[in-house]
């Protein structure tokens, strides 16, 4: 990451060690993993994840402890600050987000509400 560039999201250990696997682990040359955001559950947002082949154009780029994340430039506002970790408990394991612009989250946890955080804090 090039000097004095914000970065929109941070990865935990765990996130980055879980990454790393799914790119070495693929099928195809991978790049890395594409984090953003879509409508839909039942509090109305949730969080995609696909891995990249080829970045978009106005990806924003983040190389933090040898894996790579993709942010969908529609997805900036609403996962700034985010940091992504990886857990496995007795009864599920997958990626989580710890995220300041979430406003609330379904009983499930499979989908939440955001609002969009200040664009001045991307000046910085």
């Amino acid at each position: 990451m090039p000097a004095g560039k914000f970065q929109v999201m941070t990865m935990t250990d765990a996130a980055a060690e879980r990454v790393r696997e799914l790119v070495d682990n693929a099928d195809t040359d991978v790049l890395g993993l594409r984090v953003g955001i879509k409508k839909g559950g039942c509090a109305g947002m949730e969080y995609t994840m696909d891995l990249v082949n080829e970045p978009k154009p106005g990806d924003d780029r983040i190389d933090d402890k040898g894996a790579t994340l993709f942010v969908d430039p529609s997805a900036v506002l609403f996962l700034l600050g985010t940091e992504m970790d990886f857990e496995i408990t007795k009864f599920r394991s997958g990626f989580v987000f710890k995220n300041p612009n979430e406003v609330s989250a379904c009983g499930c946890g499979e989908s939440i509400s955001l609002q969009a955080a200040d664009p001045a804090l991307l000046a910085r």
